[in-house]
């Protein structure tokens, strides 16, 4: 009997495989790793080969790990981080590296779009987002010729896990509506793509787009191999991770938001209107479920600057449970230290990816406690600002559904309710991504009709975060400090990303 489902989220740092039933119930999950390579300053790359190794090996894990056969297994289906972007020649093989989300390299190509004022760029009306998939295009286009040359075809990370499952070339719908300015009720803006240098692009794109919990086709041979499956699995349609997630954590309906949180942080609020937000994406129409509005709001990096801290004093041993007491030790505030989040610019509301991070406040007496602290507070600080841009636009969020990173300490997850003066939903099932995956391979599968349905069935709350209306206090109060710190820093950080990005140009 065909009864569970496995969800496979591929997120910045690795696989992760969750397989579960039809009740919400999770019976095994497995994780394996792979690198990033920085080759210069705001370059972020990574390996689609690196990804299908991870990705195969995290199924044949959760697999053995909860010693469950292959013929119960009905559908797989792969998440991907947002605007991880893959050319692909005309044999659908990887054209070197992938271009991570986080690389920031097409800063000047963004700006230019950003420039035409075109009307499509009402979703995004703090600025375009140098992370995403055209302005990585156009900067191929302009600085890799040859390999735009070669390339054939344009895809996310999901879309390449999907067609190395399923054999089948797509482009998923959540992917091409959340960052492509794709509108999946009035279709591709060719105009806008015109206006931007990008005329006929449309060409390279996949012409098939499945939506979320769409199915694609059976397993392939030589990926049920791969992964110790058969090929009666069927390959179901995900998306870009966060977005999947919000199936994981059930927030489908308006006046749900979802906090997902790990390397990145996101703020996803659903509407039931066609409503702008200046400093956040979207209004993101049908784009996880139809009917509905998804707004975006995000943090380039939050956990990845706590990692980064946390590697530069352990030097690859696993130290984070002693960090994060150090950090609790120090008092709130952190005798003054007062961080900008910005290690990889700002995605949301100052959408400004030439924005660096800083510190600012050291005295003698601050120590590796009160540093810490001070980057967690600014990751929280962050989550505050962007929430401050709804409700000044007359969306309160009064809860969030917390998923991710966030969830491994209470004290951190205490630090975003006070910083935000928000309820935080903790679920059951803490790894939304991999569950929302597994979630939307139960509907392809007909374990469940839709989404909604599904998830209602399978999700579940545990527990709730209120916040500290003192602390919620104390955090309005840094609030100021970080908004005017990067007020009066962005000037210099523009001079300096401009010296530095001359200085990747010149490099070989």
């Amino acid at each position: 009997m065909r009864d569970l489902t496995i969800g496979l989220d591929c997120g910045t740092g690795g696989a992760r495989a969750l397989v579960a039933d039809r009740t919400g119930r999770v019976l095994a999950m497995a994780v394996r790793n792979y690198p990033t390579t920085h080759p210069h300053p705001g370059w972020a790359t990574q390996s689609p080969a690196d990804w299908w190794e991870a990705a195969c090996g995290a199924v044949r894990a959760a697999l053995l790990q909860g010693g469950i056969a292959r013929d119960r297994i009905a559908a797989i289906c792969a998440s991907g981080t947002s605007s991880t972007m893959v050319a692909l020649d005309d044999a659908l093989n990887p054209l070197g590296e992938a271009i991570l989300w986080m690389d920031n390299r097409a800063s000047p190509q963004a700006r230019r779009i950003e420039a035409t004022g075109h009307p499509v760029l009402r979703r995004s009306r703090a600025g375009f987002s140098a992370e995403t998939a055209l302005p990585k295009i156009l900067w191929l286009r302009e600085n890799a010729p040859d390999v735009f040359g070669r390339s054939r075809w344009f895809v996310e990370m999901a879309d390449y896990l999907a067609l190395r499952l399923a054999g089948e070339l797509t482009l998923g719908q959540n992917l091409t509506t959340n960052r492509w300015f794709y509108d999946p009720r009035h279709g591709w803006p060719e105009d806008f793509l015109t206006a931007i240098g990008l005329s006929g692009i449309t060409d390279r794109f996949p012409a098939r787009m499945p939506a979320v919990g769409e199915v694609i086709g059976p397993l392939q041979p030589h990926a049920a191999d791969a992964m110790g499956l058969d090929c009666e699995t069927l390959v179901v349609a995900g998306g870009t991770d966060a977005y999947v997630a919000m199936v994981g954590l059930n927030t489908l309906r308006p006046g749900e938001t979802a906090l997902i949180t790990g390397t990145s942080h996101l703020v996803l609020p659903v509407v039931a209107e066609d409503i702008e937000v200046e400093g956040l994406f979207g209004p993101h129409p049908d784009c996880v479920t139809k009917g509905v509005f998804v707004m975006e709001g995000g943090q380039v990096s939050s956990g990845a600057v706590l990692r980064w801290w946390h590697d530069l004093l352990h030097q690859g041993q696993d130290g984070y449970d002693a960090l994060l007491a150090e950090a609790q030790s120090a008092p709130p505030g952190a005798h003054g230290l007062v961080v900008l989040d910005f290690w990889q610019g700002n995605r949301n509301p100052f959408t400004d990816y030439d924005l660096q991070g800083a510190i600012w406040g050291l005295t003698l007496k601050h120590g590796r406690a009160e540093i810490t602290r001070a980057l967690m507070e600014s990751v929280a600080l962050g989550t505050a600002n962007i929430l401050d841009r709804l409700t000044d636009k007359g969306i309160p969020v009064l809860a969030m559904t917390l998923a991710g990173g966030v969830l491994r300490s209470r004290f951190w997850a205490q630090m975003h309710a006070d910083a935000t003066g928000t309820r935080l939903r903790i679920p059951e099932v803490g790894e939304a991504t991999a569950f929302g995956a597994a979630i939307a391979a139960a509907v392809g599968a007909g374990l469940h009709p839709t989404l909604e349905t599904a998830a209602d069935a399978m999700v579940r709350i545990r527990d709730e975060i209120h916040p500290d209306p003192a602390r919620h206090a104390q955090f309005r109060a840094q609030l100021d400090f970080y908004l005017q710190t990067h007020a009066a820093l962005k000037p210099l950080m523009h001079r300096m990303a401009a010296l530095t990005q001359a200085a990747a140009a010149l490099a070989p």
